[in-house]
């Protein structure tokens, strides 16, 4: 079907972005190539930073130029998101102020949050606000500003100006990448400024991602892992991999 490199490597960064990832097998059948050229096309292309590769396949690294939808992550990896969310709520301890970020995984965290004292949270996420606008002792205070279709959030200068103005006891961060050598990435400037913005804010942060997130790099850089107190993941993320992480600081804990 397709003959050059090129041609070959554009298929595939599609396909995995539609699809939200790529199988070695199908590839080969489809591109009508041998599953060795597949995997060398991989290779590249991981290089690249544009896909990651896993056995026997691959999955789109989101850029600058591509990002998954909310709706799209709330059908990838829901059971480990949710043990993650769940680990993730139990440290919100004594805080009383408490920042949520946009995405799936906040969002699960935010249903996890404890019902039976008063508690402030601050969101930028208007999913996040609708989960908890109800909830019993719970204020919710969303975030003003230009809101993304992809992610149902707010961000630009009229959401980072109203984070400026408030001292927080902790924040539940995501990620789109999370790596030790470029520390946490996304792949929208704006949405970076209100997450870099929500870390100076508050007193604590605890980073919460699934294992995917691990060595991936997107556009833009927020924050350094040592800004972080904890970092919340699964038992997917190997633990010698962990202690590297925790050796620049934070605590990790895997779920």
């Amino acid at each position: 079907m397709t003959s050059t490199a090129e041609d070959r490597q554009r298929h595939i960064v599609r396909t995995a972005r539609t699809t939200g990832a790529v199988d070695v097998n199908t590839l080969a059948a489809q591109l009508g190539v041998a599953k060795e050229t597949v995997r060398r096309d991989l290779r590249a292309l991981e290089d690249h930073g544009l896909v990651r590769r896993t056995h026997g396949g691959a999955y789109p690294v989101e850029s600058a130029g591509f990002e998954t939808t909310l709706a799209f992550r709330a059908t990838s990896h829901v059971p480990e998101k949710r043990r993650v969310a769940a680990a993730a709520a139990e440290l919100v301890g004594d805080a009383e102020t408490v920042f949520v970020d946009e995405g799936f995984t906040p969002q699960l965290i935010a249903e996890a949050l404890p019902r039976d004292r008063p508690l402030t949270v601050v969101t930028a996420s208007l999913p996040v606000a609708a989960a908890l606008a109800g909830a019993e002792n719970t204020s919710v205070l969303l975030l003003g500003g230009r809101v993304r279709a992809g992610t149902l959030a707010t961000v630009d200068h009229w959401t980072t100006k109203m984070l400026a103005g408030f001292v927080l006891d902790l924040a539940f961060i995501g990620a789109n990448g999370i790596s030790r050598e470029h520390g946490l990435t996304t792949p929208d400037p704006a949405v970076g400024e209100v997450k870099a913005q929500a870390i100076r804010a508050a007193r604590r942060t605890v980073l919460a991602g699934v294992h995917t997130k691990f060595g991936a790099v997107s556009f833009c850089r927020f924050a350094e892992i040592g800004a972080l107190e904890a970092i919340v993941t699964s038992t997917l993320l190997p633990s010698a991999e962990a202690h590297r992480y925790s050796l620049l600081g934070p605590q990790v804990i895997r779920t």
